[in-house]
């Protein structure tokens, strides 16, 4: 999921409640590439979310 901010996070969409994105197993990718693991979940306003990149299995 890539941000407005610029921020990209890794992670699966569990719930998509209201204007709110949840993502668990979720991860905050630096510049460089590193990934910087979320402790608990990350919630998301869905009118931040520049795009979304979807994988399936």
């Amino acid at each position: 999921m890539n941000l407005l901010s610029g921020t990209a996070v890794t992670g699966v969409i569990v719930t998509a409640r209201g204007p709110l994105y949840v993502l668990r197993d979720a991860a905050v990718l630096r510049e460089d590439g590193t990934a910087v693991p979320a402790d608990g979940e990350i919630v998301v306003d869905k009118g931040n979310v520049d795009y979304i990149q979807a994988v399936t299995p």
